[in-house]
């Protein structure tokens, strides 16, 4: 049993796909919850013809980790994921690998775990080049590396519950959350068997602003005390 937070905003060409490969895991008790930024394409009949639990954030109230916030308040279950929308699980065993590592069975130290992004064929060169030299094949147990990424990731409620995301820093609120968890004593797993295809890759090109925007947010999170 897996509770799914999804954040979008106009994903119709790639939330439908995501549905569908969660509705094809293995694991069949997964609740999936949308949190939708105004889209204004068709990112939410496409949901709503999936029976998704649709929760809003307008434009002027958004950040990044507010979306989240919102999504994992109305999650169901302890072990939740989070996956952006326009990333697509890559096989049936994806939510199986959440439930190993942060189900009832799974190592209470760790707070959450993140997993591979592959890019697809059309994906740029620079993209590609990102994702795979990010996303690597071992599986890697962090006690001191605060790296962690939600566009494909789970984390526990019951720890979220005492340690929300931050909402008022400007994106990268996975990894100042990261740093936080960290120096209390938790620890992060990156699981190369948690795969999904992400398209535009963990930098998105060349794009400058968003560049210098992460930038500022982890100089902030690197110079800032847990």
């Amino acid at each position: 049993m897996i509770s799914v937070v999804l954040r979008a905003k106009n994903e119709a060409a790639w939330i439908g796909r995501c549905l569908t490969a969660l509705k094809h895991q293995r694991v069949k008790d997964i609740d999936v919850i949308l949190v939708d930024n105004d889209s204004t394409d068709d990112t939410l009949p496409i949901a709503e013809a999936y029976g998704v639990n649709i929760q809003y954030i307008s434009r002027a109230e958004f950040s990044y980790g507010r979306a989240l916030n919102i999504g994992i308040a109305a999650a169901k279950y302890d072990t939740v994921a989070l996956i952006s929308s326009h990333c697509v699980p890559v096989d049936e065993l994806w939510a199986d690998y959440l439930l190993a590592h942060l189900g009832p069975d799974g190592d209470p130290k760790l707070c959450g775990i993140y997993g591979r992004q592959e890019p697809l064929p059309d994906t740029s060169a620079i993209d590609r080049r990102d994702l795979w030299t990010t996303f690597r094949d071992e599986r890697v147990r962090q006690r001191r590396d605060y790296f962690f990424h939600n566009a494909n990731s789970g984390i526990r409620k019951s720890i979220w519950d005492e340690h929300p995301f931050d909402e008022e820093i400007r994106g990268v609120e996975d990894r100042e959350w990261g740093k936080r968890m960290i120096a209390l004593g938790h620890e992060i797993l990156y699981e190369p068997g948690l795969r999904v295809y992400h398209h535009h890759g963990i930098h998105q090109g060349r794009d400058e602003g968003r560049a210098k925007r992460v930038a500022e947010v982890i100089d902030y999170i690197r110079t800032s005390a847990p």
